[in-house]
């Protein structure tokens, strides 16, 4: 971080914000999906068997998948446990990078061809701002900075 209090300061502080934010959303809807069915999603019972059935994944590491999607998503957004929230993220964008669209190259099926996946572009997107975040933790404007101060 710049020192003296000038712009880049300022500007630094914010850079973990802008990180949460869309982070925090994006996953908080994805888990809304899997755990409550809504945004079109397909609930827990349906997310369970898909997993198992085409994915291989195990009920209870999709379980933990699910929590690690809204709960961190909802840590990520508030700046709450955020260095915690984003391990879980960041696993479970390497899961789906490698058991799901690791297979479709990298770009994304941005015409929506269908039969063709996404590839992994978006994933790693996803992937280094939350291991951004474990690094950094949730910044000056966060929960954890109330919640943990020495």
């Amino acid at each position: 971080m710049a020192k003296g209090g000038g712009f880049g300061s300022a500007l630094d502080s914010l850079a973990p914000l802008f990180l949460r934010l869309p982070l925090g959303v994006i996953f908080m809807a994805h888990g809304s999906q899997k755990l409550f069915g809504l945004f079109g999603g397909h609930g827990v019972s349906a997310t369970l068997r898909t997993f198992e059935e085409k994915l291989g994944i195990p009920p209870i590491l999709t379980i933990l998948a699910m929590i690690a999607e809204f709960g961190g998503g909802l840590g990520i957004l508030l700046g709450c446990l955020t260095r915690l929230s984003a391990a879980g993220i960041a696993s479970v964008m390497a899961v789906a990078i490698y058991k799901v669209h690791l297979v479709h190259g990298f770009f994304l099926n941005a015409a929506c061809q269908p039969g063709r996946g996404h590839g992994i572009e978006f994933n790693i997107a996803l992937l280094g701002m939350a291991l951004s975040l474990v690094c950094s933790g949730g910044g000056k404007w966060s929960a954890d900075r109330f919640l943990w101060r020495r």
